[in-house]
């Protein structure tokens, strides 16, 4: 593994992390300014930063071992630097002053697969910054301008769920948002529970998948309703004079949002599960944003003993699944469950455990 010091022949002056996070339920409500319910996973993003020798931005990506160098009045690029870059900028915006810098980026978060890899890496390099430059940031502003970077930088219309996950959650939590008011709160996992997190191995992108297209189809309902957004509507018979597929679309965001405010007031392992059928249900049919691999990943999960319930997570189109088990049999309920996943050509891997 190249380091920080091979590639700028100098030691970091300071390094953060930050973990990736799974959704357990909560999928596409973010933007609505409804209630999510996700968890941090142990894969975390690392950022080493020192101050560069010249007037340049140098940045190196250790899984990609790629190196780029933007001049600060430069274009953000298109690739991975976007949202670094996109980071810097927004602490422009808002008068920090940054100078030039060497950045080293290593991650065990999986790119690609509905794990928020973006959100880690904008949180990481917001919590390196705040350490370099001595920022008066707490972790909400923190998430707050890792959104804004990956909007204006990256062009996905993102929720804030993904940043305050990474930000605020641990991987012993459900992380409780609204994400309209931000209140929030740790909540325990269902009692004898624990999460196992798969990737599909089909690969899916944010910006260039149907996840803005869904978006623009959510105002449209919530405007053609009258309401600021999909989160101010409760009663599914109010969606009754929306034609399709705004209608569908109303419909999972209305749902889900009850799934999760169900899943807050307590309920046991098994009927966790069954709200994580109903959400991959609804993302399936109302939402349309899984794909075959998907479903059959989840069918067999659903399916395996042990196995309390399980879904798609992240926004969909590819990507991974997260299932909710029985507590010690996580290993080889995954186990199991890729070997029988494999069997219909696809690849897939056990994230976690």
């Amino acid at each position: 593994m190249t380091t920080f010091q091979q590639i700028f022949n100098t030691e970091p002056q300071v390094q953060a992390s930050a973990p990736g996070r799974v959704n357990l339920l909560g999928e596409h409500t973010d933007y609505n300014d409804g209630f999510v319910l996700p968890t941090a996973i142990p894969q975390q993003t690392t950022v080493y930063l020192g101050l560069s020798p010249d007037e340049q931005h140098h940045i190196y990506s250790q899984e990609l071992d790629k190196q780029i160098s933007l001049l600060p009045t430069d274009d953000a690029p298109e690739d991975f630097a976007s949202y670094i870059v996109g980071c810097i900028r927004v602490l422009e915006q808002q008068g920090t002053a940054v100078p030039p810098l060497n950045i080293y980026v290593t991650s065990a978060v999986p790119m690609g697969s509905g794990l928020s890899s973006s959100a880690a890496l904008e949180v990481a390099v917001l919590r390196g910054l705040r350490s370099l430059l001595s920022l008066d940031l707490d972790d909400v502003r923190i998430a707050q301008l890792g959104q804004q970077a990956e909007r204006q930088y990256a062009g996905v219309q993102c929720g804030i769920m993904d940043q305050m996950a990474s930000s605020l959650a641990d991987a012993e939590h459900l992380l409780f948002l609204d994400t309209r008011t931000l209140e929030r709160a740790l909540l325990p996992l269902p009692e004898g529970a624990e999460i196992v997190v798969m990737d599909s191995g089909i690969p899916r992108t944010l910006a260039g998948s149907g996840y803005n297209q869904r978006r623009a189809e959510c105002e449209e309902a919530a405007q053609e309703l009258g309401v600021k957004a999909l989160r101010d509507v409760t009663d599914l018979d109010a969606i009754a004079p929306l034609a399709e597929p705004l209608q569908q679309r109303a419909r999972h965001v209305i749902t889900e949002n009850g799934r999760v405010l169900q899943a807050k007031q307590g309920v046991s392992a098994q009927k966790f599960g069954e709200l994580m059928n109903a959400s991959h249900a609804s993302l399936r049919d109302d939402y349309e944003v899984s794909v075959e691999g998907l479903d059959q990943l989840v069918d067999i999960l659903q399916a395996s003993p042990g196995v309390f319930g399980a879904r798609l997570t992240g926004a969909g189109f590819g990507g991974a699944c997260v299932a909710l088990v029985k507590a010690g049999e996580g290993v080889a309920i995954a186990k199991s469950a890729l070997e029988r996943y494999r069997q219909t050509g696809h690849q897939g891997s056990v994230l976690v455990p």
